[in-house]
């Protein structure tokens, strides 16, 4: 659960083969789910495309696009797309205009097969069973809600029809706590029979779960690997929350919290051993941020072939300190992939007029391939 943006100083690279394409109506009045919340996707749901090897050549046009750099001049010789054995290297054949000097794409790993980014844009829907005010995951019932993702899935599809869209729940599994509880760490960590209410909604709609962490006065280490027998599953990811990692011994929501790329390191490579051992696809690790210091040391955060990484734009406001704050700390500090975030309530606070659209975020340099509703 984010909060304003006080201090806000204003406002992708590595993936493989689509694992699954969901395709989405675009009229609510169609929508259906399964009743078991195990179910399985037919065919005119779900399309499993997981090949052995990664198209390097498509997967770099696929970044470029994401990237949404301004065009080069009429001059310019058109991008090269060359794909090495191990890292996407993007270059031109004119070096005065091509995008070598841009910061998007990030050059990084190639992904292992069966990675969902930059072949699908992912569209969460975030809060926590318990709490109406974290979140739309707890605010309205079941049965509403899951419509409600579902249409929001379809505006994202008709926004950028290329882009197959994957619905997602966004849990907080681990919940930052205005009280210490028995053991001085204030935060909470969610019952089994919650986490897994969060993965059946998932299957219902062909989806995907982030589990979210908010550390409190923990850390990353003793919070994830209670967490593990569930991202063992191939469609759990892991989201984590700098706003709450109080490293200094302050209460959460008193001051803004941090993580530094020793942080999201640990979690990434926490995630790559399991991908490694289950010989999975790759995961996706999201990391909130709205402010330069939520995050420290953005240049050693170290994607890999098992990790995709997400920096998510994380904080509420009008349209104008949105775009301000997502250029200031997710374009200026490039990590891998672009992450948005949008509020149905804080975002109408005046003086803000509306909410920004689908249309309007797709705008963005670089655009994002994670989309989140709170």
């Amino acid at each position: 659960m984010s909060r304003l943006l006080p201090q806000v100083a204003a406002a992708v690279f590595v993936c493989a083969v689509l694992a699954a394409i969901f395709y989405v109506t675009n009229s609510l009045a169609t929508i259906t789910y399964d009743s078991s919340a195990a179910a399985t996707a037919t065919s005119s749901q779900q399309v499993s495309v997981i090949p052995q090897t990664l198209d390097k050549v498509s997967y770099n046009k696929r970044m470029i696009a994401m990237a949404n750099n301004p065009l080069p001049k009429p001059a310019a010789t058109s991008t090269q797309l060359a794909a090495s054995s191990s890292t996407a290297i993007l270059t031109s054949a004119t070096t005065s205009v091509g995008i070598s000097h841009k910061l998007w794409p990030v050059p990084t790993v190639y992904p292992r097969f069966g990675a969902l980014l930059p072949f699908n844009r992912i569209v969460a829907y975030y809060g926590n069973f318990y709490s109406t005010k974290m979140g739309v995951l707890g605010e309205y019932p079941t049965e509403q809600m899951l419509p409600m993702l579902m249409n929001e899935v379809a505006k994202w599809q008709a926004a950028d029809p290329a882009t197959p869209v994957i619905p997602a729940i966004d849990y907080i599994a681990v919940t930052a706590q205005g009280s210490p509880g028995q053991d001085g760490m204030y935060r909470l960590r969610m019952p089994a029979d919650q986490i897994q209410k969060a993965i059946d909604l998932a299957n219902r709609v062909h989806g995907v779960v982030f589990l979210d962490i908010q550390v409190g006065l923990s850390d990353l280490q003793a919070e994830l690997p209670p967490l593990e027998q569930y991202l063992k599953l191939p469609n759990v990811h892991l989201a984590i929350d700098p706003e709450f990692s109080m490293k200094t011994g302050a209460k959460p929501g008193s001051v803004i919290g941090t993580f530094g790329s020793v942080d999201i390191n640990y979690a990434a490579q926490f995630l790559a051993r399991i991908v490694d051992q289950n010989n999975m696809p790759p995961k996706i690790l999201v990391v909130h941020r709205f402010t330069t210091r939520m995050v420290t040391g953005y240049e050693n955060i170290k994607p890999s072939p098992e990790v995709q990484v997400v920096m998510d734009m994380d904080g509420w406001g009008t349209r104008a300190r949105k775009l301000a704050t997502y250029h200031d700390v997710i374009y200026e500090e490039p990590v891998q992939f672009t992450g948005f975030k949008l509020f149905y309530k804080n975002d109408l606070l005046p003086p803000s007029t509306g909410m920004l659209t689908p249309e309007q975020v797709l705008k963005l340099t670089p655009r994002p391939v994670y989309i989140q509703y709170q």
